[in-house]
């Protein structure tokens, strides 16, 4: 072979060797129209999406999401890095906006890099223009005994967000309950003798614990904190300032004594739900459900929302989010982390759909979904209506 022919065949093997990688990187960024719950899931750099714990802000046509970054290792199960952010237009396909919030390097800081800053979520507030978000912070080298709730303010939804104060919730306050219902009587008579009345009145004077948490904005505005207290035996329902910065002291206690973390909580046809789960530490549990007429109350516990395989351990997840879809009536999507422990950056994502039976919820498991689901449900259950 002449030295001039190897040349060119060299230069055409070199060609579509570049070609072959060109298209395997492209592939890796490849836009999407099917949610994959539990497959890796690239953002528009081709990196799997590094957001756990968290919660979705829908803001002028683009959604955004917020949640805890990891890091490999059993290392990344506290803060190194603090909240990343991604947005989308279309909810499968999302871009990379950086860190939102970022731990400190201060280790005098209560978010000092090392603390444990779990489960944030972020809520605009139309009054002040002002992006915020709550989160669970532990501080650092203390375990989970401080058991205190974080806010940080932002101008922009993306960020920087900047860290406010952490605190215990509600401190000197006692529950509010609604006049008529069988907690109102039982107000003043907490028993020390219980397990959870004993713990909330010790920490009646410094304020109660908050770890697992979200925040809700209902119709009228008004937002709420819903947090584990109790050392997780009760989840507590509190009314925020009209600012989302502080809280009011107005709450009550949910599900007394059931050890409950993880709430989710959302509204559909004026009928409030809320979806958690038990307290097994990093292993997965059944999924429990609550429903309720008033935001105060009272919650009535449904059961286990997930059906079919998998269903007894929420299909290998935990709750983290409730999504409401954009422009789409009783479109919700229920929203779940599958923690990896021992390499948390590899934690994956469920995203399944919500199925309304009445005033039931269902959540079964799908390998693949659109959000067409919601159009074919909504025309079916019109053609059930119509054979009645």
């Amino acid at each position: 072979m002449n030295l001039s022919k190897r040349t060119k065949q060299q230069s055409i093997f070199i060609l579509l060797t570049a070609g072959l990688l060109l298209g395997s990187i492209k592939s890796s960024y490849a836009q999407t129209n099917t949610f994959k719950p539990g497959a890796i899931w690239p953002d528009n750099k081709g990196t799997h999406i590094n957001v756990h714990g968290g919660g979705v802000l829908y803001q002028n046509g683009t959604y955004y999401w917020f949640g805890e970054h990891k890091i490999e290792g059993d290392a990344g199960n506290v803060a190194h890095v603090g909240v990343h952010a991604y947005s989308s237009k279309d909810l499968y396909n999302w871009k990379d906006e950086g860190t939102a919030l970022k731990v400190s390097d201060d280790k005098t800081s209560d978010i000092a890099k090392g603390c444990i800053l779990e489960r944030p979520k972020v809520v605009y507030n139309p009054k002040t223009k002002k992006y915020v978000m709550w989160f669970h912070l532990e501080l650092l080298g203390k375990g989970y005994e401080a058991a205190r709730t974080g806010v940080a303010i932002a101008d922009r939804v993306t960020g920087p967000f900047k860290f406010v104060r952490s605190y215990r919730p509600n401190a000197g306050y006692m529950p509010y309950y609604p006049a008529g219902t069988l907690q109102s009587a039982q107000i003043n008579k907490l028993n020390p003798a219980n397990r959870s009345d004993s713990i909330f009145m010790r920490d009646f004077p410094g304020g109660q614990m908050a770890r697992d948490m979200t925040v809700f904005v209902d119709d009228d505005g008004k937002a709420y904190h819903i947090f584990s207290s109790e050392e997780n035996n009760t989840l507590h329902l509190a009314e925020l300032s009209d600012d989302f910065t502080a809280h009011t002291g107005k709450f009550v206690r949910i599900y007394i004594g059931q050890q409950t973390e993880a709430p989710a909580l959302f509204k559909n046809n004026g009928r409030y739900y809320m979806i958690g789960s038990g307290c097994t530490g990093w292993a997965p549990n059944p999924a429990r459900w609550f429903s309720a007429n008033s935001i105060w109350g009272p919650w009535k516990y449904e059961g286990n929302p997930c059906v079919g395989a998998g269903a007894q351990k929420t299909f290998g997840g935990q709750s983290t989010h409730v999504l409401p879809v954009e422009g789409k009536k009783n479109a919700f999507i229920f929203m779940a982390d599958k923690w990896m422990p021992k390499n948390a950056i590899d934690g994956r994502h469920l995203w399944l759909p919500i199925t309304f039976k009445g005033n039931d919820i269902e959540i079964k498991w799908l390998d693949e979904w659109s959000l067409d689901y919601f159009d074919k449900q909504a025309a079916q259950n019109q053609s059930n209506d119509k054979s009645k």
